[in-house]
């Protein structure tokens, strides 16, 4: 049997074909030449300068897939050779991928190198900024060597190559051979008719790049004949989808869309030849085909990301970079497979956009200040400055960042930066967002226009700023994060995701956990009502909608994100009530959802003040309510899977007091008060 082979050794670099093309010897007849140690090397020096077309925002691959990576942590190691033969059943480093050379059938096919691993004591680093603590520098100043390799193999000898089963649903590319790792684990039972629908569904929904699964649509409705940017994937979007697959054993497409986002990392994008900085995460990806070099008979697929500059408002995703480092740490949670954190790449990925949310400015919160529009509600809602969104999710982005760097001279400045923010986040949140009867109280009774360092009223807020309706609205035992905080404004609006992710990742104490599944328990039909969940309570009505979103016609009272209801929030909302304690609450609404979610064909959101009415903009076939709600069956059947993704209480960070006002006399330090509080 004729045997080809052909390796090709590149560095993945900005704005240009990440994957070069290679010709099969078998259709090109020529033999392909061995390659040692040396070779690879001299090849790896020139490969930074050759075979490398600048495009405008495209990354593109021709017809090569991705088997493999390394880090390059020692020049002299052997990490792996053309002519290695020493390629061994591997549970944690199996890569599977499928090959079509000319006329050969295609096939599944599983290479897994046998190479010991020692990643976790080494730099993340390059060589020559091993004691850099400028860690930007990786990217900046070096960020070619930075780049991972990319090992293309094709190779067409049985003998040298295991042939795995693929499973396929019809009309989906997806292959959803389970992770070993979570199917010895997998409970089996028997799926409903809506769970299977489901299913069938997010399957038809992936999209594939160089035919590998790397996402899943916004919404897949073939009755839609003006997607919009609905075509596309949507790292915010996708990670319902994501934690779907995992539970469900499937890693492949997880890990393929982490890699990919990631070399989408903020090389271009600009809104009038002005730039944000580097670290930024694309909003959403499409997968485009385009003609190579001019021609009209040979085609190339190409990622094209969007940076905000064609959204609405043209403003920059927050949040993506939030909810990228959050789905790679709930990966190697869910999976067993922490290589890919400790990869160069991925670190720095993760550093850049630490470095983006950490930056020094005039702030003199430790929130993260946004403009508005900048999360999951992504029009004007009046949600500018603090809100409490993104500082949920930013605080859960830190503490998967502190699990998931790794420390040397490089990172250690950093490390103790997140853990200093996490600190000065967690009192500032649980100590002035938190608001129950007690506080609402202490409010109405404030005296304004302080000037003291020991001023009660520290943001100078007048009391005519409580509400009429949340006097009567706030229950007796319960309490909730505000919406945001700025001086002398607080939005006393109950925002769902927030607050639940406040539980998640233990932003709050665990009496304010439990005062917030309380709050929603006694105010069932205004926050779950028909359909859970709604996105924020009350609705902005009258001149105070016209003034705040400014007589936006998709955001009218009790409907989008003013108010309508939105099944994605289900997973969430089941992931906090199981870490309470509370999976009667989550079980509830779960059933509630299920008469409805298939007979309505899984909308995106729902109006009215109970949730009874099909959104009158909404797309059907919403790939995130699909999602959503199969996450939320997994998690309630297997709870223990539902604990590798909260955090609990972190004492020490309680302890780690960075105000340093004990240590000027002019008052005390009121740390303390946040401490006490979780043992009430």
């Amino acid at each position: 049997m004729t045997t080809g082979s052909y390796i090709g050794i590149s560095t993945m670099r900005p704005c240009c074909r990440i994957l070069s093309s290679c010709k099969s010897p078998l259709l090109s007849g020529f033999s392909p030449p061995k390659f040692n140690d040396s070779t690879i090397m001299g090849i790896l020096s020139k490969s930074r300068h050759q075979n490398s077309t600048h495009r405008h925002r495209y990354y593109t691959c021709n017809n090569t897939q991705i088997v493999g990576y390394i880090r390059v942590i020692n020049l002299n190691r052997r990490d792996f050779s053309g002519s290695d033969s020493n390629w061994v059943h591997s549970r944690n480093f199996s890569t599977s991928f499928c090959v079509n050379i000319g006329s050969v059938r295609p096939r599944v096919v599983s290479l897994i190198p046998n190479v010991a691993s020692d990643f976790r004591n080494h730099s993340t680093s390059v060589e020559s900024h091993v004691n850099d603590t400028s860690f930007e520098k990786i990217y900046i100043q070096n960020g070619l060597n930075a780049k991972p390799l990319v090992i293309e193999r094709i190779e067409t000898d049985q003998s040298k190559l295991e042939e795995v089963s693929e499973e396929r649903c019809e009309g989906s590319n997806v292959n959803i051979d389970n992770v070993n790792d979570l199917s010895e684990n997998k409970v089996e039972r028997e799926l409903s008719e809506i769970e299977k629908e489901a299913w069938k569904l997010l399957q038809d929904a992936v999209v594939t790049y160089c035919g590998n699964p790397v996402g899943t649509l916004a919404a897949n409705d073939p009755a839609d004949k003006q997607p919009l940017n609905y075509d596309q994937v949507f790292i915010r979007d996708f990670v319902p989808s994501a934690l779907a697959f995992l539970l469900n054993g499937d890693g492949d497409i997880v890990k393929n869309f982490l890699l990919h986002t990631l070399q989408l990392q903020s090389w271009e994008k600009t809104v009038d030849c002005y730039s944000p900085g580097q670290g930024l995460m694309p909003a959403s990806f499409k997968v485009r085909t385009v003609s190579l070099d001019g021609s009209n008979e040979a085609f190339e697929e190409v990622l094209d990301p969007d940076f905000g500059e064609s959204a609405i408002g043209r403003v920059a995703p927050v949040d993506s970079g939030l909810w990228w480092i959050i789905l790679l740490r709930a990966y190697g949670k869910l999976t067993g497979d922490y290589s890919l954190q400790d990869r160069v790449d991925v670190q720095t990925g993760i550093r850049l956009i630490l470095k983006l949310c950490l930056t020094d400015g005039f702030d003199m919160f430790p929130s993260l200040l946004v403009t508005d529009g900048s999360c999951m509600i992504d029009r004007r809602m009046g949600i500018h400055g603090h809100p409490l969104e993104i500082q949920a999710l930013f605080y859960s982005a830190l503490r998967c960042s502190r699990e998931m760097l790794i420390v040397n001279d490089a990172t250690k400045n950093l490390v103790a930066a997140v853990s200093n923010r996490l600190s000065a986040l967690s009192f500032h949140m649980r100590e002035y967002y938190w608001v129950d009867m007690k506080k609402i109280n202490e409010i109405y009774r404030y005296k304004t226009e302080e000037y003291s360092t020991d001023a009660v009223n520290k943001f100078n807020i007048y009391p005519e700023q409580i509400p009429s309706w949340l006097v009567d609205w706030i229950s007796e035992e319960g309490g909730y994060f505000i919406g945001n905080l700025q001086p002398a404004h607080m939005d006393f609006r109950f925002f769902t995701l927030g607050n639940l992710w406040t539980i998640v990742s233990s932003l709050g104490t665990t009496r304010q956990n439990k005062g917030i599944l309380n709050l929603i328990e006694a105010k069932w039909d205004d926050i779950i009502g028909q359909m859970p969940l709604k996105i924020c309570y009350p609705a902005l009505e009258g001149e105070e909608w016209r003034i705040i979103t400014g007589c936006d016609p998709k955001n009218t009272p009790w409907s989008y994100h003013n108010g309508g209801s939105w099944p994605t929030l289900l997973w969430q909302f089941t992931l906090a009530c199981i870490k309470m304690g509370r999976p009667d609450m989550a079980q509830k609404a779960v059933d509630l959802a299920e008469k409805r979610l298939s007979v309505d064909r899984w909308p995106e959101y729902y109006d009215t003040r109970n949730g009874r009415f099909i959104g009158k903009q909404s797309r059907l076939m919403q790939t995130w309510t699909i999602a959503g709600f199969l996450t939320s069956k997994m998690l309630l059947q297997n709870p223990e899977k539902a604990s590798l993704l909260f955090w609990e209480e972190d004492f020490e960070l309680l302890q780690n007091c960075v105000c340093m006002l004990n240590k000027t006399g002019r008052r005390k330090c009121s740390r303390f008060a946040a401490r006490s509080q979780i043992l009430v």
